[in-house]
């Protein structure tokens, strides 16, 4: 029997172990798998973003044409370039994968290029295959920089020009220039282009153009051409008599003309504004006409002027079509004047005349920050200022080129200051309000009680009204500071201290003061007395504090006006009550402060209601120092003058230290609270635990029920005793 036991338990057991070879042979050729696919996954390349160029704006252009690239990388934030036809033209910096680049189409050949956006750290590129470089084909004529001009009898060159043709191509071209007087002139001209398709071929003009080709007209010349079966855009270029189109005063006048005849006379004229000048001349053996004799006369105004060329002579005359005649300008220069009060701050608004001699020659007005800008020429100047239709300043300048300047006018700045006395000390009170008429503005001080109006017209009568929270002031005291003089109707005559403007006029307006009675009341109606109150100006910077006397009363004798926070405390520093009151009259206010002197009175009774006498109660507030009593024969105790809050009642019926009792009450009014100690019971005058008594209680019934149960066992043995006897 051993040996099947035996038996049995080997083959059970060889089982098992074949179980968990099988087992770990699945679980390690799962782990196997498992590894070779995260094996396999981390030789992939990781996701990037694929390099793009989205769009190519435009497709074609000639040589210059602004071109734009849209297209991303595969580094975020990324450096890039973009290149074309190999040569980098732009470089910067991706915004996230995003690229928007542009550039200028470089000299090239005409033909297809290559554009490329290159990745700089990835060192990838994406590129655009076909941009198509076109032929271009344009005019060109070099003229003198503004204000010069040509003269008439100038050389002028003209450039035919050529860009994005093939390589070494030729091109052949017939200028024409067509004259004021509408008659042609041509020259052929012809250019071989460069390896980059580019060619330019610049000509004379009379030069070699064809017969009676000139330059002897005052007016535009257009220049046009035809290359290649296309027409190009024709351009023009201005020829005038003077050498330049603007001049200065004193500045010499250069005057060329041509086309006369030998030795004709002529009347050369300049007329405009103060100028009506005239001189005869005579043509050289060439017919040319120049005169360097006329200059900006001093009294030249900012103006155009003309110059006109009219022969004198009877017989043949030349009377040229279009005339020589032309105009100039003396243009003047820029005169910036800022116009600023007393104090050195800009005045807006003001309108600045300027006259010269006498005359006026300019009227500015000055925008928001007091710049006028007048086109004055050379010479001496008298600026005044008008400032609400009132002169207020004058100055004299003297202008030689562009100049800046300031004008100071005679308006002075308003500083108001709204101040209370407060125990001997003066403070500023803020946000006062003061309205200022005739010029109908409002002022509000600020955290210091200041205010400022500027620019004041200092010889005018002004009148002040003060005022806090929407209320005036019954009376606008006005205490000026150069005279420490009060003006009690709030009316300041001027602005003047010795009779001559200042920078600022100052001003002082006192706040009115009343008295302010506050009368605090118990809960009971009686007078607080000995109540600490405290009066706080909304605004801050004013307080008022005191102690009320028997009749709870405190007076606050010249209390300013304002808005008030009233608090009320007791002796302990403890806040009883608060309110808010309006100070712009004498004020009696009552604050009845119904959480103080309150009673509480606290009976103290067992599990059925029995008194507990003699017995320790204990309140404590918060902050407060805590107060205790005994209970009288009927176990009530009551405490008097608390204030009203939260307490926390302890009931002691023992000298242990640990109260039996403890309960939280809030108190908002006079009260009586009524204590159920359940787990008490008074035995004899002392306190015993409920659960004591009910555990002797248990004993005792116990016990009587034990002793019954022996009486009538016995009374039943005896019983059986006597019948047994009987028989």
């Amino acid at each position: 029997m051993l040996e099947l036991f035996t038996i049995l338990d080997v083959w059970f057991e060889g089982r098992r172990l074949a179980k968990i070879r099988l087992r770990a042979k699945q679980l390690t050729c799962l782990f196997l798998m498992f590894t070779s696919v995260l094996l396999g996954f981390s030789f992939l390349p990781r996701a990037k973003a694929q390099m793009e160029v989205f769009s190519v704006t435009p497709t074609t252009g000639n040589v210059g044409t602004n071109v734009t690239v849209v297209a991303n990388l595969t580094t975020v934030n990324g450096a890039y370039n973009v290149a074309f036809n190999g040569a980098v033209l732009a470089v910067g910096t991706a915004v996230g994968n995003s690229v928007t680049a542009s550039f200028f189409v470089p000299e090239a050949a005409a033909g297809n290029y290559t554009v490329t956006v290159n990745d700089v750290s990835a060192n990838e590129s994406a590129t655009f295959e076909n941009f198509t470089v076109l032929t271009a084909y344009f005019l060109n004529v070099t003229v003198p920089p503004a204000p010069a001009q040509f003269q008439e009898g100038n050389s002028v060159p003209i450039s035919f020009n050529v860009t994005g043709d093939g390589a070494d191509v030729a091109e052949d071209a017939q200028i024409e220039v067509v004259n004021p007087d509408g008659l042609s002139y041509q020259e052929s001209v012809g250019l071989v282009t460069s390896a980059l398709g580019s060619g330019v071929v610049t000509v004379p003009y009379p030069g070699n153009f064809t017969s009676g080709a000139n330059t002897n007209f005052v007016g535009i010349y257009t220049v046009s051409t035809v290359a290649n079966g296309t027409l190009v855009s024709p351009i023009g270029f201005p020829v005038g008599l003077t050498n330049s189109t603007e001049y200065h005063r004193l500045q010499t006048v250069y005057i060329v003309a041509t086309g006369y005849n030998v030795n004709e006379n002529v009347t050369l004229n300049v007329t405009g504004t103060n100028v009506q000048y005239s001189v005869n001349l005579t043509a050289t053996p060439a017919g040319l006409i120049n005169f360097s004799g006329f200059v900006v006369p001093t009294n030249a105004t900012v103006d155009n002027y003309t110059v006109s060329i009219v022969s004198t002579e009877i017989a043949l005359p030349t009377a040229k079509v279009p005339p020589d005649t032309q105009v100039f300008e003396v243009p003047g220069f820029a005169f910036n004047v800022t116009t600023v009060n007393l104090a050195g701050e800009a005045v807006p608004g003001v309108v600045v005349e300027a006259f010269e001699n006498g005359t006026s020659v300019s009227n500015q007005t000055a925008d928001s920050n007091g710049l006028t800008v007048s086109m004055l020429e050379i010479g001496n100047f008298t600026l005044e200022g008008f400032y609400q239709a009132v002169e207020v300043g004058e100055g004299n300048f003297t202008v030689n080129n562009t100049e800046t300047g300031n004008l100071v006018l005679n308006l002075t700045d308003l500083g108001v200051k709204v101040v209370a006395f407060v125990n001997g000390n003066e403070v500023g009170i803020p946000e006062a309000g003061v309205n200022l008429t005739p010029v109908d503005v409002t002022l509000f001080t600020d955290v210091n009680g200041n205010a400022e109006e500027q620019s004041l017209l200092p010889n005018s009568t002004y009148d002040l009204t003060a005022g806090r929270y929407d209320t005036l002031f019954n009376a606008t005291n006005v205490i000026e500071s150069s005279s420490n003089s009060t003006l009690s109707n709030g009316t300041i005559l001027n602005l003047f201290v010795g009779e001559s403007p200042v920078a600022v006029y100052n001003v002082t307006i006192a706040c009115p003061s009343f008295a302010l009675q506050i009368v605090a009341l118990e809960a009971s109606g009686q007078p607080f007395s000995n109540a600490t109150v405290e009066a706080s100006e909304l605004a801050g910077g004013i307080n008022y504090e005191g102690s009320t006397d028997s009749s709870g009363a405190v007076v606050f004798q010249n209390a300013t006006f304002g808005e008030y926070y009233v608090e009320v405390f007791d002796s302990a520093g403890t806040e009883i009550n608060s309110t808010t009151l309006e100070l712009f009259q004498d004020q009696n206010v009552t604050v009845n402060c119904y959480l103080y002197g309150l009673s509480i009175s606290v009976t103290v009774t067992d599990y059925f209601g029995q008194p507990f006498g003699n017995t320790e109660v204990t309140l404590q507030g918060n902050g407060v120092q805590p107060v205790s009593s005994r209970t009288q024969a009927n176990g009530t105790v009551t405490f008097a003058n608390l204030v009203g809050q939260s307490y926390n009642v302890s009931v002691y019926l023992s000298n242990n230290g640990s109260p039996n009792y403890v309960a939280n009450l809030f108190v908002d009014g006079s009260t009586a609270v009524s204590i159920k100690m359940n787990r008490y019971v008074l035995l004899a005058g002392d306190p015993v635990e409920t659960t004591q008594l009910v555990v002797v209680i248990i004993i005792v019934l116990t016990v009587l029920l034990v002793l019954v149960f022996e009486v009538f066992r016995r009374m039943r043995g005896r019983g059986k005793k006597q019948t047994v006897e009987s028989k």
